[in-house]
């Protein structure tokens, strides 16, 4: 665990670093690099290929709501920013409550350091976004009165869901924030 959180903290030193290089007009900032999601997305990929060659005690004790994955581009395309990033913390949301039932469902010791990786992922991506002044998400007493859900039962569903979240949703959203536009005036 100790060499995986090595790597991101390296990751994000040497996007830093990056940032800070001498002879760049205008840097993207380090929080808008794509390389930091995608770092994010290759852990998420780990913990599902992990889950996926688990044998025991890997899976949900019950099934848990998580966002669509899939992306209607004429339709994300027509939503203003703030329709897309309320979609998006919506759907983080949604998969940060999963973990909690994953933790206390998964009894195989060898997947928790995925499990807590995910966790603190999830919790990076939503200060990413507070970062950006994306407005976060309130939930509602209910998450079954959410639009765009569905429910998964396998611990390898979810975190599959997890993995095109990222992918998908959330790459669109910081790809396009107007806080990451580069200035070539």
């Amino acid at each position: 665990m100790l060499q995986k959180t090595g790597r991101g903290l390296l990751a994000l030193l040497l996007l830093v670093l990056d940032w800070t290089q001498p002879g760049l007009s205008s840097p993207l900032r380090p929080i808008c690099d794509l390389r930091v999601l995608n770092h994010f997305i290759q852990e998420a990929r780990d913990a599902e290929g992990a889950m996926k060659s688990c044998r025991e005690g890997c899976g949900l004790s019950q099934s848990v709501t998580v966002p669509q994955t899939t992306v209607d581009f004429d339709v994300w395309e027509k939503k203003n920013a703030q329709e897309q990033a309320q979609e998006v913390q919506t759907g983080l949301w949604l998969l940060q409550q999963s973990p909690n039932t994953l933790q206390t469902s998964v009894t195989n010791t060898a997947m928790h350091s995925h499990i807590d990786n995910t966790i603190r992922n999830l919790l990076s991506i939503n200060a990413v976004l507070r970062s950006l002044n994306i407005q976060e998400f309130t939930p509602p007493a209910n998450a079954t009165d959410l639009e765009g859900t569905w429910r998964v039962s396998l611990a390898t569903d979810l975190l599959q869901v997890h993995v095109n979240f990222l992918r998908g949703k959330v790459h669109l959203l910081l790809s396009s924030a107007q806080a990451c536009k580069q200035d070539v005036s």
